[in-house]
């Protein structure tokens, strides 16, 4: 009878020579094709195998896991194993296999470590289903990784939890506006918080014009007309196509003759009763004019000047309305009125009123009551059953709210 194989603890003894051919005639013996070995003798050779894993030392587990690295498959159990180990034993088959599933990718997401997931996010494909687990998990510099990877495939609900994340973790908000997947609600709400560089780049990139729209409904909005305009839903449709931004209706109810007269009179002190003024004017609701007049940059302001057809002296008018320097201790234009220009003269007006109205749809009037509740309590999961608009909203107005 031969003598009894004592187990051993991990690093218990230097390895010997048998050990590692061991572990190499082992591990060749998994690697072998279908017609040399079956899947009976291919499964008992792969648990034999992860027993002695467990108690192998760090570089025998690396070289096993590079071995079977190329693998087109690789026995579940011994897969798994290697994908939860360290780092270094993990890294040759995340970087190098192409037979791992979407399932194997998200056990080791799940079970694993942040290095791990940063390995996955860096993969030369990687799916919604993988992409929505590696954000969930709330690791920025892995988002970041894997927002550059033009091989990975967002699902909308990732996007829209990578955009809420960019008001904490600014830093996201340069790759998330270069993904194909970003929908011009969610850029329009991200520019918010968005440093300038990036705001010039949301209102370059994502404001539209609206020729499409306007050719395919224009006969509707007569249609609309001779009904009363009774329908809310068309109403509410046809005010974002329209052309006219301004309210003329508003006018005749207004103390001034105009909205130039508007800001013209802000000249005198921008109160709060004038600034709700010029908003109606502008076909805006209150809330959306005090968020643009109270915007610490002053793009807002530009886009409100083009959009309503005011003039470039119209942003510089209620610039010192509202009280800011115009230039700095050596008699130079401050950035921010800088920038605010350059936004007003980058412009069509058009695409300015896209901006606008998609921002007065968002920070007004998708507010109901239980969303106005939902972002008091800051309940996102809350949002999942409001639309695209009120879920801009809240992310909007989170800070506004608190």
């Amino acid at each position: 009878m031969s003598e009894a194989i004592p187990a051993l603890e991990p690093d218990a003894r230097p390895p010997s020579r048998a050990r590692s051919t061991l572990f190499r005639r082992l591990a060749d013996v998994v690697c072998l094709p279908a017609s040399r070995v079956n899947s009976f003798e291919r499964a008992m050779t792969a648990d034999l195998l992860v027993e002695m894993l467990r108690a192998a030392r760090l570089e025998e587990r690396v070289r096993v896991a590079q071995r079977l690295a190329p693998l087109s498959e690789i026995p579940n159990a011994l897969l798994r194993l290697l994908l939860r180990d360290h780092p270094e034993v993990a890294r040759p088959i995340l970087t190098e296999s192409t037979s791992l599933t979407d399932s194997d990718l998200i056990g080791c997401a799940r079970h694993a470590g942040p290095t791990h997931r940063m390995m996955i996010a860096q993969r030369r494909h990687v799916s919604e289903v993988v992409c929505d687990v590696l954000v969930e998990a709330g690791e920025p510099p892995v988002v970041e990784i894997l927002m550059r990877n033009e091989g990975a495939r967002f699902s909308q609900g990732a996007i829209e939890a990578i955009a809420a994340a960019t008001r904490v973790y600014p830093a996201l908000i340069a790759p998330l506006l270069r993904r194909p997947e970003l929908r011009p609600s969610q850029a329009y709400v991200m520019f918010w918080w968005a440093e300038p560089d990036n705001r010039k780049l949301i209102l370059s990139r994502f404001a539209v014009g609206r020729e499409v729209l306007q050719d395919a409904a224009s006969d509707v909005f007569a249609m609309a007309a001779a009904d009363g305009w009774q329908d809310p839903l068309a109403r509410k449709a046809l005010q974002f196509i329209e052309r006219r931004q301004r309210n003329r209706a508003a006018i005749d109810k207004s103390p001034y003759e105009s909205l130039e007269d508007a800001v013209a009179a802000a000249a005198s002190g921008l109160t709060r009763e004038l600034a709700a003024e010029i908003a109606y004017l502008s076909g805006l609701k209150p809330m959306t004019g005090a968020k643009i007049l109270t915007d610490p940059c002053g793009e807002p302001l530009a886009v409100l000047c083009k959009a309503t057809g005011l003039p470039k002296s119209a942003v510089k008018a209620l610039w010192k309305a509202m009280r800011r320097p115009e230039t700095d201790s050596t008699g130079q234009m401050v950035p921010a009125l800088e920038q605010t220009l350059l936004i007003y003269d980058m412009m069509a007006v058009d695409r300015a009123q896209t901006v606008l109205r998609y921002w007065n749809w968002a920070l007004s009037s998708a507010l109901t009551p239980a969303l106005l509740r939902a972002i008091r309590e800051r309940d996102e999961e809350a949002v999942d059953d409001f639309s695209p608009s009120a879920k801009a909203a809240m992310l909007a107005l989170q800070h506004d709210f608190g």
